[in-house]
């Protein structure tokens, strides 16, 4: 799943109706904005943590990482993210934290209403927030990474 295919599917649902725009094609619109985000995070793990393809690179091993992202869990880290992270890696969370709040009102909430220029909106923000997270310091992206995928024993 390629997240800047999902990004261009999003927008071409937000636009799809030239006038008045469909209620069903602006959710689609943000459920397709909240994955490009969650796939491009999920692709970032599987490539930082296995490697990206190649000759020495475990299919099995990559996709099984990439499958590891949790929707439920990442947004638990995501809500306790430390301050030691960068503001460009905080703001990937917040945007993380936002959409899927936002996709679960797309997807289950039928009183849930979108406008146009807001889907818009959250659509600039997964793909912000996509180059956000690609262009941070590899240790950092690392470290943001690992944080999302796996939970801290508790002492004891």
């Amino acid at each position: 799943m390629k997240p800047a295919d999902l990004v261009a599917q999003a927008r071409r649902l937000a636009k799809a109706s030239p006038k008045q725009p469909r209620d069903v094609d602006l959710r689609r619109a943000v459920s397709a904005a909240y994955y490009a985000l969650f796939h491009a995070v999920g692709l970032a793990a599987a490539d930082l943590l296995i490697g990206p393809v190649g000759a020495n690179r475990s299919d099995a091993a990559w996709r099984q990482v990439y499958r590891s992202l949790q929707h439920g869990e990442a947004k638990a880290r995501c809500e306790s993210l430390p301050d030691a992270f960068s503001q460009d890696l905080k703001d990937v969370a917040d945007a993380f934290l936002t959409l899927q709040r936002l996709r679960h009102d797309a997807d289950y909430d039928p009183f849930a209403t979108f406008e146009r220029p807001d889907v818009q909106n959250y659509i600039l923000s997964a793909e912000d927030s996509i180059r956000k997270l690609v262009k941070a310091d590899l240790k950092d992206r690392k470290a943001f990474i690992v944080w999302l995928l796996f939970a801290n024993r508790k002492k004891g």
